[in-house]
Order: structure tokens, then sequence, then C-alpha cells
């Protein structure tokens, strides 16, 4: 399990990073006379690098805090009913993901793996409601060590369409650890137990690993 520390790339994007730089060389030593083809492939190169950024975060101290799972805008903060994540009523926050944010995802809480559950589905815009309920997702359910449970939901977009988890159930997690991420833009759901208070608002940017979304009580 990864930590908290900064890293200049994330693993899942060096395979992606490599593939740039070979396009970019290829374009430079085959058409050496084509400079606007080595100019784009070294552009496409830095673009992907700074794609899959992954900067060090460090998780507020305060108790019984919920930080936001992804680096985005709040698409949703309000009640949420019963679903496949939970099934109690609760509250739930949606971050959405464009195509400039980091896309490294972390543990909203420390705590331990309740399940971990995938569901096919659709492809709509992820800022749109129903992205929620249609749309191809993995959900991890987390177990606080005073036995509440918050789960975060990683949820496919019109264009991301590889939803990588590292989480298996029964696994430890620490609050801001690394636990995934979202391949070219989405949208994460958190979703709080009723009694939690939001501290985010619709429209607001946070930040993964950092920014508190929620209080639990």
């Amino acid at each position: 399990m990864s930590g908290n520390g900064g890293r200049m790339i994330a693993p899942d994007g060096i395979p992606f990073v490599l593939g740039a730089a070979a396009v970019t060389l290829a374009a430079w030593f085959l058409w050496p006379k084509t400079v606007p083809a080595a100019v784009f492939g070294l552009v496409l190169t830095a673009f992907v690098a700074w794609f899959f950024r992954d900067p060090a975060r460090v998780p507020h101290a305060e108790p019984g805090a919920v930080i936001s799972p992804a680096d985005g805008r709040i698409v949703y903060c309000g009640d949420c009913p019963p679903g496949r994540y939970n099934e109690e009523p609760g509250k739930m926050v949606s971050v959405f993901m464009n195509v400039f944010d980091v896309h490294v995802n972390r543990a909203p809480v420390s705590g331990k793996v309740v399940s971990v559950r995938y569901n096919p589905g659709k492809f709509f815009a992820a800022n749109v409601d129903k992205a929620s309920l249609e749309n191809e997702q993995n959900g991890v359910v987390l177990e606080t060590p005073g036995g509440q449970k918050v789960s975060y939901v990683q949820i496919a977009g019109l264009i991301a369409r590889r939803i990588v988890c590292r989480l298996s159930e029964g696994d430890v997690v620490k609050q801001g650890q690394r636990v995934g991420m979202i391949r070219f833009g989405s949208r994460v759901d958190v979703i709080l137990p009723e009694s939690a208070t939001l501290r985010v608002r619709m429209g607001e940017r946070v930040r993964a690993g950092e920014t508190v979304v929620g209080v639990l009580r």
C-alpha cells in the first residue's frame, strides 16, 4: 500500500509516458525534417507526464474528519438514499475530476475494507446525476475504528474507461493513502453516515487527501 509522500509520476502513468516518448523519438528519427511532428510528440509527452503527476498530500488532523478521495469540483453534496454501498440513508459528496486535475484517489478515512464491489455500466458524462447510478463504477466500503462506515465510489465517465482500485476486502488503510485512480477524467462519490456533518458546498474545489468534506459524529 502506498503512503502520502510525493512522487513525480503515478506508476499507472509510466507506460503512457514511455509510449508518448517513444512516439516522439520515432517521429524525430524517421522524419527528421518533420519538426512539427516531433514538437507535437514532446508536448504530448509533457502533458501525459503532467496528467499522471502524484504530489504529496497531508491529511487533516481533525478527529472524525472525512477527507476528499479526489481532486476536483463538488457537483453534489446532500442526502443519499440507501443504495449499493450504503444500507442506511446517508449523506453524499460527489467530486468531478476534469482532465486537468490530479487523478490519484486517496482513502477518505482510516479503517478496514469491508467490501469492494465492481459494477459494469454505461459511460455518461460524469458530472451529471445519473452517472452515480448507471455508469461503470467500483465501490469500496470502509469501516472506521469507531465502527462507522464510509464508502467511496470511483465512477467512469464519458472519456474515462479505466478504473484502478488497489484495495481488497480485509485490507487496512490509513486516511490519505493512495488507493487507485481513474484515467482521463471522471467522478468519485463519498458516502457518509446520516449523522455526519458536511463541510463543503456545490461548486467548491477540493484536494484529495487534504480537504475535509465532512465530519463523523
